[in-house]
């Protein structure tokens, strides 16, 4: 009976935001952590703000905020430690849909796509991965990273995303096992390099272009890149501009 009670209470919860709001469907929940950036607690507190007013469908959860005038649901925490306590029991209770965070510490097999809009196109490009491991054998998780980043574009709505491989140590190795999988039936899609020769390997302006829909990389050099694309009009002091980490995050747990 409590049970059903409390169902009946959640609905008549979103009945009435709904009232208020004009959005009758449920609300994606996302976290945030307050603590542990350098540009200081305000500036994530604006960025939720930012995200209540121009997405209605999107509810922001704060962790480590300990003011409730502040108009979002608030969990009080001390460190990023505690931050990253608060949120885990926030999944396992299923009260969230998703975090975003700083310096979490991910178990060996999950890692994130990242997403970005390159400077000479404007167009958006997923680069995997940016953190995390996806695997301790370098190949292995450039070959995951791939199907990472797949998913990831065809979840974002592009039926075949194209693929390339960034230029770096391991890519013809990723390249061979990438057509190996196309021949014994696997759908991919491969870009060809803005360069005259073409092909699979991606250079840098490639990445200036967006030429893929997904740069495969390792996650050292996917971090770097994430940082300079998105500081790089500011010397690296501020990060400007707007890319979809975040909400963009997707984790991947190996073997799901």
């Amino acid at each position: 009976m409590a049970n059903i009670n409390q169902q009946l209470s959640d609905t008549f919860s979103a009945m009435a935001d709904g009232l208020l709001s004009g959005q009758f469907g449920k609300k994606t929940r996302i976290a945030l952590t307050l603590i542990g950036s350098e540009h200081g607690p305000q500036e994530l507190l604006r960025g939720a703000q930012l995200v209540a007013r121009q997405h209605s469908d999107i509810e922001p959860v704060l962790i480590g905020c300990n003011d409730p005038e502040c108009g979002f649901e608030c969990h009080p925490a001390e460190d990023l430690n505690q931050c990253h306590q608060v949120m885990e029991s926030l999944f396992e209770q299923k009260q969230i849909d998703g975090c975003v965070t700083l310096h979490y510490a991910f178990p060996l097999g999950v890692s994130t796509m990242g997403k970005v809009v390159t400077p000479s196109t404007g167009r958006e490009m997923i680069i995997a991965s940016t953190t995390g491991t996806t695997d301790t054998n370098r190949q292995a998780a450039m070959l995951k990273n791939t199907l990472y980043g797949i998913a990831l574009a065809k979840a974002t709505g592009i039926e075949q995303p194209t693929v390339g491989v960034l230029n770096i140590d391991g890519a013809a190795l990723c390249e061979r096992g990438l057509r190996e999988l196309q021949q014994a039936g696997y759908d991919i899609h491969f870009a060809e390099s803005g360069r005259a020769d073409g092909g699979i390997a991606m250079r840098g302006n490639d990445l200036l272009q967006g030429t893929p829909d997904v740069m495969v990389t390792d996650s050292l050099t996917g971090n770097l890149l994430m940082k300079m694309f998105s500081s790089f009009t500011t010397g690296g002091s501020y990060e400007p501009l707007a890319l979809v980490m975040g909400l963009g995050w997707v984790k991947v747990r190996q073997g799901s």
